[in-house]
């Protein structure tokens, strides 16, 4: 399979620009011409580890730990900080109906029983954590959402203020519930029963010693930094913290140090964990601001680098594109957090450590992921996405991947969320329909993609991006290299996917392989006669053209999960072609013709 139209290659004189355009290549890190080579550096927990973890889960019920969660009964909270992120509105009036409602699934409040929770994950953490609080306050005052809060509060009491036991106690779990009980304090500490607002803020003093004994144990990304986030809280709002928070905030450093990498990218590579890492030192830095104390500069400086990683993931609409488990956040939630942050900056077009690059022009912005999958013990979700893209023309998205498959729920199953972390879920090619790397039967990552080059380049006439990924290379033989060059202007996104034989290893056979773009929801597509293109009609939006140099097209069912976790029928793209010992490739366009 040989291609007819393969990208120009780049010379010297490409790479002329005016001033500005370097000082701007500068200012977003992207150094001319320099290649880099991304390498997955863990291979998860090892038995030993597990082993160890179990017995230290065991330990919370022994009378140590017990008494070390015993201290002086705070009786009040010093501080109410503000809550500047808005809830979700339907969720809250679902809650004054008598019911939670989590991703399509519904829980009475009547009948909630916190010992037995027979819930998906994401639903038992969602209320373990009180984050509903948000959502309740949002479409109820205090009087009207009190009864509500404190019924639900006598039931966690009853349940597990005693003994310390997961998912309740986990770290996350317990550092989220500090924080919202104390930033919705009037919801929970508005009752005249004195016995009750002693024990509940015994509790919140108990949450705090806790997180002062787990912190440092719990693993390593968002669940450590909420974990001392929160202690850096309780030590402002529980009268006698001096201690705890010299304590709290050489451990919150640390936890920003591990939790982002140098560029900002949460370790995880997931959005919604890097907007959820962004709340939660927003919700910290709030603390200072309601005590009227200065924020360490380390906590600004988190934010400063987090803001520019997390919208360069944003499409033109202002929300996040679906990568590594999310769904479609919405631009008003991103648009929140980032206010929230008080942080003003743009976004950032190479990310080189969290591995996620921007290519951006007129109206068109392209998302590629330029990096290996996240170690298993970082995410749950992992995905095997390397080299997939996202395309969108202004408000409207063109070219998509599947997401959703960190959003359990009534809509997305069990199973079906395994389906959507392969490969065939992403806009990127598939060799012998089989996942660049490996998903294992116990949902964690196998092997797979180890290795990636990325060669990034701005020119006058647009950006180059030129990746290649060793995915195949074990099982196969075969490494696949991705060529992208977006014009100048933005209305014509040129790539070229190329297998090669891998050096040092057997001859690789003749193999099927498809390249798949899952078309964003309201694109139609239409093939031309030939059998190579289609044209690409957004809803209410601009016509684009898609043509493949070999292959033969076709257009099959797809899916797309927004933030809720709900499912919207769309279509794809597959060229379907073959891998030839010798090499092969195939180019590709996507053009804007109206």
């Amino acid at each position: 399979m040989k291609d007819r139209k393969r990208l120009p290659p780049h010379s010297a004189s490409d790479a002329a620009g005016t001033e500005d355009f370097e000082a701007e290549k500068q200012e977003d890190g992207i150094e001319q011409g320099k290649r880099l080579i991304r390498l997955a550096d863990d291979k998860g927990l090892s038995l030993t580890q597990r082993i160890a973890n179990r017995f230290y889960l065991l330990s919370w019920k022994t009378p140590l730990h017990g008494r070390r969660l015993k201290g002086k009964y705070p009786l009040k909270l010093l501080a109410v900080p503000e809550d500047e992120i808005p809830g979700d509105q339907q969720a809250g009036q679902s809650i004054r109906a008598g019911y939670f409602l989590f991703r399509g699934m519904k829980q009475p409040v009547d009948t909630l029983d916190f010992a037995r929770l027979d819930l998906t994950p994401g639903f038992v953490d969602h209320i373990q954590s009180f984050r509903w609080l948000r959502d309740l306050s949002s479409v109820a005052t205090r009087e009207q959402g009190a009864p509500v809060a404190e019924n639900v509060m006598r039931k966690w009491l009853a349940a597990h203020a005693d003994v310390p036991s997961e998912p309740a106690w986990r770290a996350d779990n317990a550092g989220w519930r500090l924080l919202f009980w104390t930033t919705h304090a009037p919801l929970i500490l508005s009752s005249s029963d004195l016995v009750y607002r002693s024990l509940v803020l015994n509790c919140i003093a108990r949450t705090a010693r806790h997180l002062d004994q787990i912190a440092d144990k719990t693993p390593v990304g968002l669940p450590r930094l909420v974990a001392w986030g929160a202690i850096v809280a309780a030590s402002m709002l529980i009268p006698g913290g001096a201690a705890r928070k010299v304590f709290g905030e050489a451990g919150l450093k640390r936890a920003i140090d591990s939790a982002f990498h140098g560029d900002g990218g949460i370790v995880s590579r997931s959005p919604i964990d890097q907007l959820e890492g962004i709340m939660l030192l927003s919700m910290v830095a709030s603390v200072y601001d309601v005590r009227r104390e200065q924020a360490p500069a380390f906590l600004h400086e988190g934010l400063a680098r987090a803001i520019p990683a997390l919208l360069g993931l944003t499409h033109g609409d202002g929300g996040l594109g679906n990568w590594q488990g999310a769904g479609a956040i919405p631009p008003g939630h991103v648009q929140a957090v980032v206010q929230a942050s008080r942080v003003r900056t743009r976004p950032l077009r190479q990310a080189r450590e969290w591995g996620y690059q921007r290519l951006a022009a007129g109206t068109t912005v392209a998302q590629i992921d330029a990096a290996p999958p996240p170690v298993a013990r970082l995410a749950e979700a992992g995905c095997g996405s390397t080299g997939a893209i996202e395309i969108s023309d202004g408000p409207h998205r063109l070219v998509v991947n599947c997401g959703g498959a960190a959003l359990e729920g009534q809509w997305i199953t069990r199973d079906l969320a395994q389906g959507l972390r392969t490969t065939a879920a992403h806009s990127t090619l598939i060799l012998n329909d089989c996942n660049s790397t490996a998903l294992l039967p116990d949902g964690t990552l196998g092997r797979g993609v180890t290795e990636v080059e990325l060669n990034r380049q701005e020119l006058e006439n647009g950006s180059r991006v030129d990746l290649s990924h060793d995915g195949y290379v074990r099982r196969m033989g075969y490494i696949h290299r991705r060529l992208l060059l977006m014009s100048a202007d933005g209305k014509e996104i040129r790539g070229e996917d190329m297998l090669t034989p891998a050096e040092r290893r057997k001859k690789p056979s003749r193999l099927p392989l498809q390249l798949r773009f899952h078309l964003a929801p309201g694109v139609e597509p239409t093939t031309t006669a030939d059998g190579m293109g289609a044209l690409l009609r957004i809803d209410m939006g601009a016509l684009w053209q898609f043509r493949a140099s070999a292959g033969k097209l076709s257009v099959e069912e797809s899916l797309w999960v927004d933030a809720d976790g709900r499912p919207h029928s769309t279509q794809q793209l597959v060229v379907t072609g073959e891998a030839l010992p010798g090499g092969s490739s195939i180019g590709w366009l996507f053009k804007r013709v109206g």
